[in-house]
């Protein structure tokens, strides 16, 4: 599958025509950035050269806009570059004492700061300054690279573009490649660019759309000459394997992404991703997988993400099934990890840092696809789309020449270099939740919502599962717009379905990889003297209440049995659990039946380090889908009072005489989802604003 279309210039002389000359690069960074087939994500540089007023002279001073360290070009705004004074910037060259001096150049870029900018420059910096163009770009396209990453990627840069775009061997960013760079502009006017080795593409131009228009048109003629040669051979040799349907992709990445995940997860919860889009199963169900998946990516930018090399899992798909994967899986993983400490031990230098984590990234099965594992679901999610970009580079730098990955070494010099060893540490602190996965039923509204927020708020990930379609999509969409695209998911689910059950958590094995906590919180209420209580009544309250729990807990329990890595299930129980009530006894009769599971649970899951607790609400019907019908005209009618004035009734008959809100019930549950409730197991937390009769002792 050879790359498509030429890209499109988008650039509109109309829109350009309102904008001034920052936000003009905000713009070009936007249309650079917003295609993936220029620049992945986080990747790439643009900046320009602008004439600003200096703050305390008034003087009119040169000024480099250049894209900050992190973020993303896609959705960068006008803070996210660093301003730097040029006439400083051109005074470092002074300064520089060679290849050993590299890392402590960047401690000067701080020094040049224009206007007290604090946004901090990156180690790119001079590769534009040194440049005299006043718009420069870097970018990482797939289609320069495989170029880049050829082993006569010299010779094919000339041969497509003659003297127009140069050359220059493998160096690691820094001042050094500012300097060559400066050097190569200088003594070659007519060119336009240069292509870096296994790095990526430098464009320049003395206007912005100059500089865009370029960077597209070079892209577009590495594009068409790559298609022109598709089909002379060589590439990834594609091999005719057992094609698995979609489903049965979905099954495998079901069962075994929370195998590996509980492997992996011992020093750090991680947070799993897969893909089996057309690029990944061509790339896994080719002769040349095993050769090319070994010798690791080329580009410093992609490794960083996905480290140097991923696991490829032998799997026969014509004749195995998922169980020999998963029996494979401890001795695969224990000799990636030997095999990068061996890694570690040949490259490492005096000053390195101590060894990383040497668990994978990506892991390759023949037949299925890729699964990925970071520490959020963003960055597994980037991780795979990383290694996508890798894939292009493999299969289109085989199809023309050999395809040639950075050297070991100075592979390793970029994972282990003491500046991003500083911007590792410069990261915040992880939250209480972050990497574990939870799930949450009756999750549309009310208490389950709430419980969702609070989990995000500590840094989970979180599948919101409801029965009513509507509802759950727009929550959900109220979690994705507060906490971003990657924190959730929605998945209907009947929780009184045994299959429906089956199916939602292997959806959220497949989405997240595994699950850590599960909210049962699915629920209704009803309320009717005994002798009007019908038989549909009691089993309604019943399947939910009761068999929905017990449903859930058992698919729950599985999942986590697989990971080994324990968990923390909480059901949303009742006051009613605990204290009848008259005129309710389908509803307490199932709550008390919930509590007693929760109980059973507690000393039959311990030993897997699964522990089972119970919140206890009492009348919160703040944003509660129960409390809004006909439950609530039944309890008024039973407090001799109006549905708009059970609130007050409720928080009148409390010890505190305080209402009890959906955030109340989400902190009991965040508590008991945390390590800091890691002794505790079988109890329950009333929340209720006191109530004696439901003191559990």
């Amino acid at each position: 599958m050879p790359f498509g279309a030429a890209l499109d210039n988008r650039w509109d002389d109309a829109r350009a025509a309102t904008l001034g000359p920052a936000e003009l690069l905000v713009y070009r960074s936007h249309l650079l950035g917003g295609d993936r087939q220029i620049t992945n994500f986080g990747g790439g540089n643009t900046s320009a050269k602008l004439v600003e007023q200096e703050p305390l002279s008034g003087a009119r001073v040169n000024v480099l806009w250049v894209k900050g360290s992190g973020g993303d070009l896609a959705e960068i705004t006008l803070d996210g570059f660093a301003t730097l004074y040029m006439d400083k910037l051109l005074e470092l060259p002074r300064l520089y004492r060679g290849a050993a001096d590299e890392d402590a150049m960047v401690g000067y870029y701080a020094h040049c700061a224009f206007n007290l900018n604090p946004r901090a420059a990156s180690i790119d910096t001079p590769l534009h300054a040194l440049v005299s163009y006043a718009h420069v770009d870097h970018m990482h396209p797939d289609a320069v690279i495989a170029i880049a990453a050829s082993s006569d990627g010299r010779a094919l840069t000339s041969q497509i573009y003659g003297n127009e775009i140069g050359w220059l061997p493998w160096i690691r960013p820094g001042f050094e490649l500012g300097l060559q760079l400066q050097q190569f502009a200088r003594e070659n006017p007519a060119a336009r660019g240069v292509i870096l080795e296994s790095h990526g593409l430098f464009t320049w131009g003395n206007t912005s759309k100059q500089c865009y228009s370029t960077t597209i048109e070079v892209i577009n003629r590495a594009i068409r000459w790559l298609s022109a040669h598709s089909n002379k051979g060589g590439g990834l040799a594609p091999e005719i394997i057992a094609l698995l349907s979609p489903a049965r992709r979905k099954h495998i990445a079901a069962v075994v992404m929370p195998r590996i995940r509980g492997l992996i997860s011992a020093t750090g919860y991680k947070v799993g991703h897969f893909d089996d889009g057309p690029a990944v199963l061509e790339f896994v169900g080719s002769r040349a997988f095993s050769h090319l998946a070994a010798l690791g990516t080329a580009c410093p930018d992609h490794f960083l993400r996905t480290k140097i090399r991923p696991l490829a899992l032998p799997f026969d798909a014509s004749a195995e099934d998922e169980q020999a994967l998963i029996a494979r899986l401890p001795a695969a993983i224990d000799a990636y990890r030997r095999d990068y400490a061996a890694y570690y031990e040949r490259c490492r230098r005096d000053a390195s840092p101590p060894m990383r984590d040497p668990d994978a990234v990506i892991y390759l099965v023949p037949g299925v696809g890729m699964f990925s594992f970071a520490g959020d679901k963003t960055a597994a999610r980037i991780a795979s789309e990383f290694y996508i970009n890798a894939i292009h580079i493999m299969r289109e730098s085989s199809r023309v020449s050999t395809y040639r990955p950075l050297e070991e070494q100075a592979a390793f010099d970029i994972e282990y270099w003491l500046l991003e060893e500083a911007k590792l540490k410069r990261m915040p602190a992880r939250k209480a939740l972050a990497g574990r996965i939870a799930l949450i039923t009756g999750g549309a509204g009310g208490i389950g919502l709430a419980s969702a927020r609070r989990l995000l708020d500590d840094g989970a990930c979180v599948v919101l599962t409801d029965i009513d379609q509507s509802p759950l999509d727009e929550a959900v969409d109220q979690l994705q717009a507060q906490y971003g695209k990657d924190s959730s998911v929605g998945l209907w689910s009947d929780v009184t379905d045994e299959a429906a059950i089956g199916a939602l958590f292997r959806d959220a094995a497949c989405h997240f990889g595994g699950i850590d906590i599960c909210v049962s919180n699915a629920g209704i209420a009803s309320a009717a003297a005994i002798e009007e209580t019908s038989l549909a009544i009691w089993r309604h309250n019943m399947d939910i209440l009761s068999t929905g729990y017990f449903l859930v807990s058992r698919e729950c329990v599985r999942l986590m049995n697989a990971q080994d890595i324990g968990g923390s299930i909480v059901f949303i129980g009742s006051k009613n659990a605990l204290v009848a009530s008259p005129g309710a006894a389908a509803y307490c009769t199932a709550k008390a039946s919930e509590l007693h599971l929760a109980r059973c649970l507690a000393l039959e899951c311990a030993p897997a380090g699964i522990r089972v607790n119970v919140v206890n609400p009492d009348a919160v019907l703040r944003g509660s889908r129960i409390w809004q019908g006909e439950w609530a005209e039944q309890r008024a009618r039973q407090n001799h009072t109006t549905p708009d004035k059970l609130e007050e009734v409720y928080r009148n008959r409390s010890l505190l005489k305080r209402s009890v809100y959906p955030e109340d019930i989400a902190e009991a549950v965040a508590f008991l989802a945390s390590d800091r409730a890691a002794k505790s197991t079988g109890n329950i937390i009333n929340v209720d604003a006191g109530n004696a009769a439901a003191f559990t002792r």
